[in-house]
């Protein structure tokens, strides 16, 4: 049998029942599941120096003999072998001792020649090894060897390993792996040595060869096996291109399908958007006026918008977004906006119903949890009465929620919804126009990876009037001038938030919780009024808490991250973040987008425990650096990674096997231009070489796997 990389794992005769269902419970059924699970680390194994120059502590990798080997007992039995020099009988011994590895009793004997690699201890006078990794050199002349040493001779040097025997676990650059339950890291650094040994040397890259000067196959033994570890960083570029091409051929494909659809010519008629800026109390940013021309362009244009709508924090995304549902609405066509939590939909709601209020336009509501009367195809199979605004949940997925002749679908917050989802909300309609916004700036590079297919607006400026906002970090047991501080806000009628990582206390966490955290500012501040909000309440108790603060009739409102994105209370000015080094770094600034939200200055407090240096106070201070989003957005790429800033909601992107995949963006643009040549000249991959790509774009091709 060929063995080849869709080969799976169960047909190779050679690898037991145990192995395979270690592998198959970590998730690798293929011989390529093996290979592209890349080394964590490498241990430069090599030889160096003999055991008479070694001392305690030491860390070195010896080809020694063997001269003596037995079980020992001292409080537990282990198994003892005494090694030294092969060619000098009487040099300076080491002591190798395995505890609770019986099975080494049955690989090693006198007169082997072993290459042995571990950490040196001293004790009694005497140097030993404890559990070192080793392997048996095989030499044609060992027996002869034993026979002169036997007789009191001196015995050759010690031969290197022939030709023949290649070292896997010692005498080399090792490869370290994150560990499997149920088999060793030795059996695993054995198992991909031998499926690369029985690798057919020309092997073609699974998707396509974009990089013939370095072929795919000598990549793959160059990141498990390098002879230098510059040779592992060189095949780790190779290799990360090709995940990088897996990535943006998606993209790219997802692209060209969407130009390629017939669209609705949804901006006919601005009256409602006219009518909504004349009784606006401000005018929009040349940033919003911008942005809105670029949207109203791709409405009116015959084909389906795709656009990104980005912007920092109270940048005014939601106000651009709900002119475009006007445009739509004047051209006779339904509009909805999907929300990813209910307390956002219903805030959005809530700010079209009051922006509106001097319009006859029909809004409607739909979450998990209640519906209007008007609107939506209901559970009774009543029909909507014509083209209206939606705003709802994830209940807009589902077929006996889906509005109906919409035109024009917007996504908020898109990070939070994966491809599939958007994917399957745009299906809504007969080819709606598309528009997605994040309040979460992205990093270019994430934008080329994760929005290649969109076209991008930028709001890089703030509405005027907003008052600026000041952070500062404090200990948590430091509250005395905090309270004083706030006494002081409150009584000039400001409001103020305290957020917390846990809803309620845990025995495994000392994090503060929100419930705790009522009682304790409640005692703080009994003469106000103190709201509690967290995502286990049910959806009235929510609202009731919500528009008790925005009304102003609770003075300080305790929640948990459920106040993250779009709570809009122009009177709130400070926020108290608990633990704060438990948040993410964009996260905080989420929190933080909640306050400055009027003409008032805010505060934001970051209470942590983390001293200047430690993990987790380097965050803390960029926040309190800067306010800008993009920046933030940067320093969090740095900090986190990528695979922490995509996380899973991103259905479609797999795992992160190189980080590089979207954080270089050489690599990147090299792959875009490579995707792009493949599908201009054959725009429905219908080439016979192109099958793993079909494949690819189909969603049934794992792109870890990757050329």
């Amino acid at each position: 049998m060929t063995l080849l990389p869709e080969t799976a794992l169960s047909e190779l005769g050679w690898l037991g029942q145990r192995e395979q269902k270690a592998l198959a419970a970590a998730d690798m059924s293929r011989v390529s599941d093996v290979l592209m699970r890349i080394p964590r680390r490498y241990e430069d194994r090599r030889r160096s120096g003999d055991v008479a120059a070694l001392a305690d502590g030491d860390t070195a990798c010896l080809q020694l003999h063997v001269y003596s080997a037995g079980w020992r007992y001292a409080r537990q039995r282990f198994f003892e072998v005494s090694a030294g020099a092969a060619d000098d009988p009487h040099a300076a011994r080491l002591l190798l001792r395995w505890f609770r590895m019986p099975y080494v009793a049955k690989l090693l004997a006198v007169g082997m020649n072993i290459c042995l690699y571990g950490k040196v201890h001293a004790y009694g006078g005497k140097l030993s090894m404890i559990n070192p990794d080793f392997e048996v050199l095989e030499e044609e002349d060992a027996g002869q060897r034993l026979v002169i040493l036997a007789m009191g001779g001196v015995a050759p040097p010690l031969a290197a390993p022939s030709g023949a025997q290649e070292l896997i676990h010692t005498g080399r650059i090792v490869p370290i792996y994150r560990s499997i339950s149920g088999m060793s890291a030795r059996n695993y650094r054995a198992l991909v040595h031998r499926l690369l040994r029985e690798l057919p040397a020309e092997l073609p890259p699974p998707l396509c060869d974009i990089a013939p000067s370095y072929p795919w196959r000598q990549a793959l033994e160059d990141i498990h096996f390098p002879a230098e570890e510059s040779a592992a960083q060189k095949a780790r570029l190779r290799l990360a291109l090709g995940e990088c091409f897996a990535r943006q051929f998606c993209v790219a494909w997802r692209r060209l399908r969407s130009q390629s659809r017939p669209g609705q010519v949804t901006a006919v008629c601005d009256a409602y958007v006219q009518e909504l800026l004349e009784h606006l109390p401000y005018r929009l940013t040349g940033a919003q006026q911008r942005c809105l021309e670029e949207i109203r362009a791709d409405m009116a244009a015959p084909r389906q918008m795709n656009r990104l709508l980005q912007g920092d924090v109270g940048s005014g995304k939601t106000l651009v977004a709900l002119c475009a549902m006007l445009l739509a609405l004047g051209s006779g066509k339904s509009a909805a906006l999907l929300a990813p939590t209910q307390i956002l939909a219903e805030q959005h709601y809530r700010n079209f119903c009051r922006l509106l209020a001097h319009t006859d336009v029909p809004l409607s509501l739909r979450t998990g949890d209640r519906s209007d009367d008007t609107g939506l195809v209901l559970e009774g199979g009543e029909s909507d009465s014509g083209p209206r605004l939606i705003v709802g949940t994830h209940a807009l997925l589902y077929n006996k929620h889906r509005p109906k002749g919409l035109g024009l679908a917007v996504i908020d917050e898109q990070h939070k919804f994966g491809v599939e989802q958007r994917e399957q909300f745009i299906r809504s309609g007969e080819c709606p126009d598309v528009l997605v916004m994040t309040a979460t700036p992205i990093p270019r590079t994430l934008t080329l990876t994760l929005y290649g297919d969109l076209e991008v607006s930028v709001i890089d400026e703030l509405p005027a009037g907003r008052g600026s906002i000041t952070t500062v970090t404090r200990h948590p047991e430091h509250l005395r001038r905090l309270v004083s501080f706030m006494q002081r806000e409150l009584a000039a009628g400001r409001q103020a938030y305290i957020v917390s990582p846990l809803v309620e206390d845990s025995e495994k966490q000392t994090r503060a919780s929100a419930v705790s955290e009522l009682e304790r500012w409640s005692d703080l501040f009994p003469e106000y009024r103190l709201g509690l909000l967290h995502g286990r309440l049910a959806a009235e108790e929510k609202d009731s808490v919500m528009r008790a603060f925005a009304a102003g009739e609770t003075q300080l409102l305790v929640a948990t991250t459920v106040v993250e994105v779009g709570v809009d209370v122009p009177n709130a000015t400070i926020m108290v973040i608990n633990d704060a080094d438990s948040f993410g770094l964009t996260q905080l600034h989420q929190l933080r987008g909640r306050i400055g939200r009027g003409g008032h200055n805010g505060w934001c407090i970051l209470l942590s425990r983390c001293r200047p240096g430690e993990p987790g106070r380097e965050k803390l201070d960029i926040l309190c650096r800067t306010t800008n989003g993009f920046e933030i957005a940067e320093e969090d790429f740095r900090l986190r990674g990528p695979g922490d800033v995509l996380g899973t909601a991103q259905s479609g992107a797999g795992s992160l096997q190189f980080p590089e995949a979207v954080a270089d963006l050489r690599l990147i643009h090299r792959a875009d231009r490579e995707a792009r040549a493949i599908l201009d000249a054959d725009p429905e991959l219908l080439a016979p070489q192109h099958a793993r790509l079909r494949e690819l774009v189909a969603g049934s091709a794992d792109t870890r796997v990757t050329g």
